[in-house]
């Protein structure tokens, strides 16, 4: 074969894996955790990555630096498909076996915690990328103590505080109703929200103690005594915005911008459409923009499609002069 010739199937060869380096170089995605009851990495996060205010975002961040907290919707397992206890060991629900996320695996009892009461609770999830997919809450047992190491079996997995299938996403939340039971002091509620489009799922853990005034969903008394841990609050839509780009997640992928896969076809509606310019999503940024991915997996298709027909052209090349050389 020619030199010149061997020179492009080399180049054609060596195009395909470069191709693949850049599909597996697309962001990582991640869309949300429990926003009230506030979730742990939600609290540090409103606190500050950088000089978190309360004991136990302060133990969180020497546990597993600053970086946990700018990637607060990014707990995640991408092939879960349900197997959450099998996948994630005890003492590891928190952080869902995710190294990054191990500060929030802390076992105290400071953690910053939303006051709640029994009975009816409205549960808002913040979403930064919608999905079907079904929640599942639960709460701890009766007796529980926040100073060990959160097990599967703390939690009464037998009677989930809240169910939800496919709500609609609105104003940058999933919001859905469930019943707390009767519980005193701090406890903990650990939700589960599993794909239905996809394996993955996502996990979050807040902390609430019962007895207390609610949040704006959770009625109102007065505080509980038996609790040290300062009141949670959310991270505001500034305060998300303002650290999107110390993101290492991106909110978008997996489809999200497909009507048929998002719960919500406004949403996906409003991803499909083009952007003005200077114009900012309505759901939280946390990372690159939705096209990001696309434009990689689009550019790595086309260079590994464009490789394949340059080195079968060039087979039939020199096959066709084999073959008239050996006449």
């Amino acid at each position: 074969m020619p030199a010149r010739r061997k020179a492009a199937v080399v180049a054609a060869l060596g195009t395909a894996p470069l191709a693949l380096t850049v599909l597996a170089a697309a962001p990582a995605s991640a869309h949300g955790t429990m926003g009230d009851p506030v979730s742990r990495v939600s609290q540090c996060y409103a606190e500050g990555p950088e000089s978190p205010e309360s004991d136990a975002c302060k133990a969180a961040v020497a546990a597993g630096g600053t970086q946990a907290l700018y990637d607060w919707n990014g707990i995640r397992i991408g092939d879960a498909n349900g197997q959450h206890q099998t996948l994630i060991p005890d003492g590891k629900l928190c952080s869902a076996n995710n190294e990054e996320f191990k500060g929030l695996d802390l076992a105290r009892a400071d953690w910053p915690a939303t006051s709640v009461r029994s009975g009816s609770y409205t549960f808002k999830y913040r979403v930064t990328a919608p999905h079907k997919g079904t929640f599942k809450v639960y709460v701890t047992k009766a007796g529980y103590d926040p100073t060990h190491p959160l097990a599967w079996s703390d939690l009464d997995l037998e009677h989930p505080v809240a169910t939800a299938t496919d709500p609609v996403a609105a104003g940058g939340f999933y919001t859905f109703s469930g019943t707390l039971p009767e519980r005193s002091g701090k406890q903990l509620l650990y939700a589960i929200w599993q794909r239905s489009d996809s394996p993955e799922a996502f996990y979050s853990c807040s902390d609430v103690t019962f007895g207390g005034s609610g949040s704006s969903s959770g009625g109102s008394g007065t505080t509980s005594s038996s609790s040290p841990a300062p009141a949670a609050s959310a991270p505001s839509d500034e305060q998300i915005e303002a650290g999107a780009d110390k993101s290492t997640v991106e909110h978008h992928g997996h489809g999200d911008a497909d009507a048929s896969t998002s719960a919500d076809p406004t949403t996906a509606a409003a991803a499909n459409a083009p952007k003005a310019a200077g114009a900012e999503e309505n759901l939280a940024e946390t990372g690159a923009g939705g096209s990001t991915p696309y434009i990689a997996i689009g550019g790595a298709g086309a260079l590994a499609l464009g490789a394949a027909a340059l080195f079968a052209s060039v087979r039939r090349r020199a096959s066709g002069e084999g073959g008239r050389h050996g006449r």
